[in-house]
């Protein structure tokens, strides 16, 4: 059994999400939400850093999937999500978490079956993957979301002998 870490990065609220992936599908282990308040942009990503490493610390994962950032109509936006993103890589790789990345349309694709879906379909497909009876968070489902398709990349990868190869801007790292 393995556990996954999810990230939904941002530099408000950064969500989390951690599934226990036994081969055959994923149980649901913990998720949240890390709120960073109205600081500076320094002691916001103080704040994600911190929160990263602490749900590491407490759950323990062996790997983590992270949102990639995608180009929005506000630069400024993308790059703020952008030091968010970065400073929760740091955090799992000085934990030592092997660290994969995906798309927006990825995540939706591997959840809903369809890269175009919303926010609520795909909170309502976590729900129903890992038998929730209440909806998490939209940020903390979106995180669950990127560990579920975490897992479900890795189960792909088994029957090539590739688990445990390091992702590294799109491409594997044998």
């Amino acid at each position: 059994m393995t556990l996954i870490l999810g990230i939904d990065p941002g530099s408000r609220i950064t969500g989390y999400g951690v599934v226990r992936d036994n081969g055959r599908n994923c149980e649901y282990v913990a998720s949240g939400c890390i709120r960073t308040g109205s600081g500076s942009m320094p002691e916001r990503l103080q704040v994600v850093f911190r929160g990263v490493r602490e749900v590491i610390e407490t759950y323990g994962p062996v790997t983590m999937g992270i949102e990639q950032v995608f180009m929005a109509r506000n630069p400024d936006s993308a790059l703020k999500l952008g030091q968010a993103r970065g400073v929760a890589i740091v955090a799992g790789i000085e934990a030592g978490l092997d660290i994969s990345e995906y798309t927006a349309t990825q995540v939706k694709q591997a959840i809903a079956g369809t890269g175009g879906a919303d926010k609520e379909q795909v909170q309502m497909m976590v729900m129903h993957l890992l038998k929730l009876v209440q909806k998490p968070q939209i940020d903390a489902s979106d995180a669950l979301a990127i560990a579920l398709c975490h897992a479900h990349h890795r189960q792909s990868l088994i029957p090539h002998g590739l688990v445990g190869a390091k992702r590294r801007a799109g491409r594997l790292r044998l």
